[in-house]
């Protein structure tokens, strides 16, 4: 029996207007991203990931089509949106944005208190190998630990859906694996449901399916019978 459908995006198309140029960053996106599937997401500059992978965690919105949580659209106001956002979608950005006057254990406790039933901070940094730096501020650690500690933020709300745009796009090879294991972690621990945007062809073998963009489509979807651990990857 099929896994339901998290979150879906029925007919997405996004225009954007500077000036006299007119910008279709989305033609009509169909796309459904299902429960406990990690989905990566692939494609040149511009080919219109980051606009999909915003509409669908209602940080902008579509200029048609609807986006549906488990089988309902999302809110029509903006109290409605920032719900959504806050109880259902964790963010992990390529840029870490932690406070730096901020201990690692704090960084996290910014989301935890405002969550309905979190993880710990002790627990969410544990979970991507950082328990024994709680009280590390991020110019103690290396841009790998500052993004994990940007991933143990975004999951500790426990959230259904994980998005993701260029977690590693920062990072070299090594450091990057690291990160990506703690993603895959998450997804198989929590059964996070995770969609990943990378520029690294490479990245898309540890993926359940992957999603190749071009000029505001999805230009195809393939399906990976097994998914290559992290750690396996040739970069």
């Amino acid at each position: 029996m099929p896994k339901p459908a998290v979150l879906c995006g029925r007919a997405l198309t996004r225009v954007y207007q500077t000036g006299t140029v007119t910008i279709q960053a989305l033609r009509g996106v169909d796309v459904e991203l299902f429960q406990g599937e990690l989905v990566v997401l692939v494609g040149a500059s511009g080919s219109g990931k980051s606009t999909l992978l915003n509409i669908l965690g209602g940080l902008d919105r579509p200029t048609s089509g609807e986006v549906l949580f488990q089988g309902r659209p999302l809110g029509a106001t903006e109290a409605e949106i920032t719900r959504f956002r806050r109880d259902h979608v964790g963010f992990v950005f390529q840029f870490y944005n932690l406070i730096a006057s901020l201990t690692a254990e704090e960084n996290v406790a910014l989301v935890t208190e405002i969550a309905r039933d979190p993880l710990t901070p002790a627990a969410a940094l544990e979970l991507v190998g950082l328990g024994d730096r709680l009280r590390a501020f991020p110019s103690e650690l290396s841009g790998g630990e500052q993004q994990r500690v940007a991933i143990a933020r975004a999951i500790a709300k426990q959230p259904d859906i994980l998005l993701c745009d260029e977690p590693t796009g920062a990072l070299d090879s090594a450091t990057g694996v690291r990160v990506l294991k703690a993603l895959e972690q998450v997804n198989r621990e929590l059964g996070t449901t995770t969609a990943l945007i990378t520029h690294n062809r490479s990245i898309e073998s540890m993926a359940d399916r992957v999603l190749r963009f071009a000029d505001g489509r999805i230009e195809s979807v393939i399906e990976n019978a097994t998914r290559v651990a992290p750690e396996a990857l040739q970069w």
